[in-house]
């Protein structure tokens, strides 16, 4: 995969344009920061370089465009862990007295404190993708409903399936995400369920960081000194054609389970080597995040976990 980042686009719905480069927020588009009689919703999202975050911020975009009530200011950060520039787009949201912030976070910890500060600036915060930790959310003394699916369940479900096409016994090993993310701890656990329910034999179990490049280095690595692995089970798409990468490579028979059903992994779903990934329809998240942001500044209180559907996608519907 490309990861080469371009410049990302902030988006009106007055004037919204295609998004053939995404990555770092642009601030030269003045006219998404000026009042428009219109809320603004900040959409602060992880790194553009991934395909499901550039779909997600399609989603949000063609969302808005049909809502036609909501200026839409979209970002996300370099990479994967860019913590701290993800704490920098939340404070501009701040600095431009926007409305409302809808934020898919680097790390579940990391960004609660940046979550306080708009809240108490007054901005309604919705989390989506990776829930923020409860305790230091309790700790702020704020609150940020949640919007996203069960990463754990959805996990194990692509995990099932690849238990099923190796049997019992079969040797695998699992290519985590961030470890400071409550969702690659959530696809851990769960690919963990399917490891114990499937009788499979888990030989090892690493971070990838969510990047391709780092899942090529490390399962590179990992199947080095197992070179025995038959299957693995990858916490996203990105890594996952990574570890294809390796597996072509060296000519190696070995199936991957994944997670996120981004359009650049159709074709191992098809050739046979990735036997299933999951869909959580990042897309739709991001646009019921805008929904329920809009809910909250209409004086709605929305609270808890807004549970969002996840499908597993295999070879027999990836069509």
């Amino acid at each position: 995969m490309n990861r080469r980042v371009t410049l990302a686009a902030i988006v009106t719905v007055a004037a919204v344009i295609p998004l053939a480069a995404c990555g770092q927020e642009n601030t030269g588009n003045a006219a998404s920061t000026k009042p428009t009689g219109k809320p603004t919703v900040c959409l602060v999202m992880k790194s553009l370089a991934n395909e499901y975050f550039q779909q997600m911020q399609k989603g949000a975009v063609d969302h808005v465009a049909q809502l036609g009530n909501v200026t839409l200011d979209s970002s996300g950060t370099q990479n994967e862990t860019d913590v701290d520039g993800q704490v920098a787009l939340v404070e501009k949201c701040i600095t431009k007295q926007v409305q409302a912030i809808v934020l898919a976070p680097a790390d579940s910890k990391a960004l609660v404190q940046s979550v306080a500060k708009a809240v108490k600036a007054g901005l309604k915060v919705v989390n989506i993708d990776v829930k923020l930790d409860d305790a230091a959310l309790k700790q702020a003394g704020v609150d940020a409903p949640f919007v996203g699916p069960d990463n754990r369940e959805g996990a194990k479900l692509s995990g099932l399936e690849l238990a099923k096409a190796l049997g019992k016994g079969a040797k695998v090993a699992i290519l985590e995400g961030n470890p400071g993310a409550d969702n690659a701890l959530q696809r851990k656990n769960g690919f963990n369920d399917a490891v114990a329910q499937g009788g499979l034999q888990l030989l090892d179990s690493k971070t990838g960081h969510w990047e391709t490049d780092e899942a090529h280095t490390v399962f590179g690595n990992m199947l080095t000194a197992h070179p025995d692995i038959q299957g693995v089970l990858a916490s996203n798409d990105s890594m996952a054609l990574g570890i294809i990468k390796v597996i072509e490579e060296r000519k190696a028979n070995i199936k991957v389970a994944s997670f996120d059903n981004i359009t650049a992994v159709k074709q191992y779903l098809q050739s046979g080597v990735m036997v299933s990934t999951l869909d959580q329809y990042g897309s739709q998240q991001a646009a019921n995040g805008i929904d329920y942001a809009l809910k909250m500044i209409n004086g709605e209180q929305v609270t808890g976990w807004q549970k969002t559907p996840v499908k597993v996608i295999t070879k027999d519907n990836v069509g």
